[in-house]
């Protein structure tokens, strides 16, 4: 297994962001390993619904998403945790400083925080969905390689 094999994308409360884009990076990395979590997650729920309707329209079932917390176990075996926040890439890195060099935030490489959406409407929802979308393309040549990738873009998708 190479080092990002095992991806872990975190948000707060593992209900609409990193399930979304947990989801997003399954479909188009189908052999690595991508999990979700959540920095203060309420463990056992459900993805939020207007997540769960919105990735429905892109063909996406995110509805046996349950939530969880983000645990000693879950960082260590990461080859990549990708935050929706600088602050939350902070929090991981002050917790497990041994994170540091392979935690960075989903859109790194725009320099762009991913909007919570939580109890907002869903044009929100698809904002964030949207940028998330948008910084996972920045990062395809850093995780990809040939046999796990399938031959289109996110952006071609969505």
């Amino acid at each position: 297994m190479g080092a990002f094999d095992n991806i872990l994308v975190v948000c707060i409360g593992n209900i609409c962001r990193s399930p979304m884009a947990a989801a997003l990076l399954t479909e188009r990395y189908l052999e690595k390993y991508i999990d979700s979590a959540g920095l203060s997650a309420l463990i056992g729920h459900s993805a939020d619904k207007v997540a769960i309707e919105l990735m429905a329209t892109h063909n996406i079932d995110i509805s046996s998403h349950v939530t969880k917390q983000i645990s000693d176990v879950l960082v260590k075996n990461a080859g990549l945790i990708l935050t929706m926040s600088i602050e939350q890439t902070k929090w991981i890195e002050s917790r497990w400083p041994y994170c540091r060099g392979k935690t960075f935030r989903i859109g790194h490489w725009l320099d762009k925080d991913i909007i919570d959406p939580y109890q907002l409407d869903a044009a929100i929802f698809a904002g964030s969905k949207q940028d998330i979308v948008d910084s996972l393309e920045q990062w395809n040549d850093k995780i990809s390689d040939a046999p796990s990738v399938k031959n289109w873009t996110l952006s071609e998708c969505y």
